[in-house]
């Protein structure tokens, strides 16, 4: 099983560890060492969680040849947030029980457990035997993430986990000593994972709601122009689309990247959500109700 095969308890610790990093950072401030990670956090939050495990892993929203894959996948297991398995399964969860108690991360037990402590309550999974909320227990097998399951790199990736995260803070240690350490993996992790929790959080609570989604999933202007994931509702209104920013002005830089890749045709396959399929998730087709779409499709041009 995911987690199990790379061990909770060590993802806590680890955690642990880059926050109490953090605390040493500014003491052992060099602009090297703080470039390091700016470029290593655009790298493996951008490119390999946000653009990597969630929008190609999760969502399928674009396709890319195979080695580019396994590069955005491999940036994503820098990021610290687990394997590319183990996180697939928990949000493909997370949207078909979206903020309801089977939800990993679900709101309704209050802010701070949708923002980071559904990570360390193993008590709160254990309680639901017979869900398929039970992170620690079946998050990670193949009952919805077997299409990566068939994949051996993404099988090796599970059972040596941890490795990876070592290998790279060693090298950055030989190359940088201990700023390199303390701003390459304890800032640049933490920020990561903050940026990914606080749209678990913050965006189920707080912003504008768009889309007539059954959830309380909402775009927030501020995640959104400080990570381009916080057009959540965006997002769980057309949770295929490769595009989350949907607005011209709604900063999303993952996007910019698969345009940059299809351009250059390596991404294929693009989706976007139609003008249909926008006018179906409006509030003033759910007012009409679902047998007069004509009358809407008539009023909306």
């Amino acid at each position: 099983m995911a987690l199990q095969g790379q061990n909770e308890f060590s993802l806590e610790g680890g955690r642990t560890v880059e926050h109490v990093g953090v605390l040493f950072a500014p003491f052992y401030f060099t602009w090297d060492a703080f470039w390091v990670a700016v470029v290593l956090y655009w790298m493996t939050f951008h490119l390999g969680l946000s653009l990597g495990y969630h929008r190609y892993l999760s969502h399928k929203s674009f396709k890319v040849p195979l080695f580019l894959e396994y590069f955005l996948a491999y940036c994503g297991v820098q990021g610290g947030q687990g394997d590319p398995i183990f996180w697939a399964s928990v949000h493909r969860h997370h949207h078909q029980y979206t903020d309801n108690h089977r939800d990993p991360h679900s709101p309704i037990e209050g802010f701070w457990f949708s923002h980071i402590s559904w990570t360390l309550d193993h008590t709160y999974v254990k309680e639901k035997p017979n869900s398929v909320n039970e992170i620690y227990v079946q998050c990670g097998e193949p009952n919805n993430v077997m299409d990566l399951q068939k994949h051996a790199f993404y099988r090796f990736i599970q059972r040596t986990y941890f490795y990876h995260l070592i290998g790279l803070g060693l090298f950055l240690y030989m190359i940088g000593g201990l700023p390199y350490i303390l701003w390459g993996m304890c800032t640049r992790m933490a920020w990561g994972h903050h940026s990914t929790f606080i749209v678990n959080s913050v965006c189920h609570k707080w912003g504008t709601k768009t889309w007539n989604t059954k959830d309380d999933s909402r775009n927030n202007f501020i995640i959104g122009m400080l990570v381009g994931e916080g057009w959540h509702n965006n997002h769980h209104a057309f949770e295929f689309s490769a595009r989350v920013g949907l607005e011209w002005w709604q900063f999303d830089p993952q996007w910019y990247v698969v345009k940059l890749l299809e351009y250059i045709g390596l991404a294929t396959d693009v989706k976007e959500p139609t003008e249909i399929q926008k006018l179906k998730m409006s509030f003033k087709y759910d007012k009409h109700g679902s047998q007069s779409f004509d009358q809407v499709l008539n009023e909306a041009s």
